[in-house]
């Protein structure tokens, strides 16, 4: 089981040039984790999407549910307390600390590619092209 953040869910379901890193990823590993903000997250993803006219709205709406399937019932609320903690001690987002604080509570790494983060939490993040 891993913490993913919205990026690599999108990857999953949006082709691009981390989609093969995603896939293989859910291969080895499709027990996949997350706060309750990816839904929000993903759906503002697709939203840009959207206004740009890279899909369709069926498509957006296609991909947001598929992409809930696989996390029903390993999706979390994190405590804001330790949320706050983690973005006093870095340069995140308070988004991006949700995640930090699920893979710590949890006990599992996050996988993600946002620098950021990778390079606030070496103790838990991990890069897709790594993990």
């Amino acid at each position: 089981m891993i913490v993913v953040d919205t990026n690599v869910i999108a990857y999953l379901w949006i082709p691009g040039v981390a989609t093969d890193s995603a896939e293989r990823l859910f291969r080895e590993d499709s027990e996949w984790c997350a706060p309750l903000l990816w839904r929000s997250e993903l759906r503002n993803l697709l939203a840009g999407y959207l206004r740009r006219g890279r899909i369709g709205l069926e498509d957006a709406i296609r991909i947001a549910e598929a992409a809930q399937e696989p996390l029903r019932g390993r999706e979390f609320e994190v405590p804001s307390e330790r949320v706050l903690q983690a973005v006093n001690t870095s340069r995140c987002s308070a988004y991006d600390c949700e995640f930090v604080v699920l893979a710590r509570e949890l006990g599992i790494p996050l996988v993600t590619n946002d620098r950021q983060i990778l390079r606030s939490f070496p103790d838990v993040a991990v890069a897709l092209a790594r993990a």
